[in-house]
């Protein structure tokens, strides 16, 4: 049918512009925040991209919920602008009569929100979870680079090397900087080289001295030595079990209902929910007065956009937390934007109107 062809078709360029350019936005920004990350020892250099990938992968079901609203309001919009509109209603179609289409183009968006949001986004959270791990539990001269003052894996060191061997084994000039039983001990020595010493991995330093004081700086002692060895690396036994919430697969929340689990679950489905509601929205967002601009339209779709989404997120904390119940926020919230669609989109269907109070008339005398 042409009714339906033409708009899909519309809708299709539409969208695949706003998904490239959301997408470019949100991978400069991750790209930005990666290069941070990378700069104070969260994440490897040389992980970067990928780092910057799997976070972009799991961000998937915001940026093509946003996609399809946009498209939607934007079409429509130029719809309503150029008299598109009124020579579709004039052929006896109504507003409702657009649902159809709409979800007709929207299900395999749909679709697609779901897959990331149930399944891409705990898989792409853990992915980037490990390689933060990983480089975490690296040993502390590991983690060191020539010039540059980098903290130990507990963070209660401070290490600084002139220069490293090409195996890392050995450096020279080297600062250590630690808060040990309420004492700040500085350590320097000309040169250390790394010896395993059964299970734990000891910097043997050679030629230095050893600064101790209180930290109230009351006693202070120095001394000087020939070789003396700190224990360096992480102490990974120490390490919890706890993965966060949002690295969990969607079956394991369900089988597991805790508080936590229910919040995390509640914005999985929120998030496709969230989108169904959306393509309702858009179609009585979309209305414009050709002589005025869409601009206004687009900010306000915007705005409801960011509205419903802060409240899914804030919903995730209140069921999280056992202040709500998941499903009665559920209800409340994408219930309740069901319902403000349908009633909003029967008022332009059937063009209710307030009634206008008509003056009375005086009696005729």
């Amino acid at each position: 049918m042409l009714f339906h062809s033409s708009l899909r078709k519309e809708l299709s360029r539409s969208f695949g512009a706003t998904l490239v350019v959301l997408a470019t936005i949100v991978m400069t920004m991750m790209l930005i925040r990666t290069l941070g990350l990378a700069s104070r020892g969260s994440v490897n250099p040389s992980e970067i991209f990928l780092v910057m990938a799997y976070t972009v992968l799991g961000y998937m079901p915001t940026i093509l919920s946003l996609s399809l609203f946009i498209s939607i309001v934007g079409t429509l919009s130029r719809m309503y602008r150029d008299s598109e509109m009124v020579i579709w209603f004039s052929s006896g179609r109504g507003l409702a009569d657009f649902l159809l289409p709409l979800f007709r183009f929207a299900w395999p968006v749909l679709l697609l929100i779901a897959v990331f949001a149930l399944v891409g986004w705990p898989w792409a959270n853990s992915q980037t979870q490990g390689m933060r791990e990983q480089y975490q539990r690296r040993g502390d001269i590991e983690r060191v680079s020539p010039g540059e003052f980098r903290e130990s894996a507990g963070r209660n060191r401070v290490f600084f090397i002139d220069k490293d061997t090409p195996d890392g084994a050995t450096a020279s000039n080297v600062f250590i900087s630690s808060i040990e039983r309420n004492l700040q001990i500085i350590t320097s020595a000309r040169s250390g080289r790394i010896d395993d010493l059964g299970e734990a991995r000891y910097l043997m330093l050679s030629n230095g001295q050893r600064l101790s004081r209180t930290l109230d700086g009351v006693e202070l002692k120095i001394s000087e030595f020939q070789t003396y060895g700190a224990k360096i690396g992480s102490d990974e036994g120490e390490a919890t079990d706890t993965t966060p919430v949002r690295t969990r697969t969607t079956l394991t929340l369900m089988r597991e209902p805790n508080a936590a689990n229910r919040g995390e679950l509640a914005w999985r489905i929120g998030m496709l929910l969230a989108a169904i509601n959306f393509v309702l929205l858009a179609l009585t967002m979309s209305s414009v007065n050709p002589r005025v601009g869409r601009s206004g339209n687009l900010l306000f779709a915007l705005f409801a956009f960011v509205l419903y989404y802060n409240m899914l997120n804030l919903g995730q904390n209140w069921v999280g937390s056992g202040r709500y119940s998941m499903g009665g926020f559920m209800l409340a919230l994408h219930g309740g934007a069901l319902l403000l669609g349908l009633l909003w989109l029967a008022k332009r269907h059937y063009n209710w109107s307030r009634p206008r109070m008509r003056p009375a008339t005086p009696p005729h005398a």
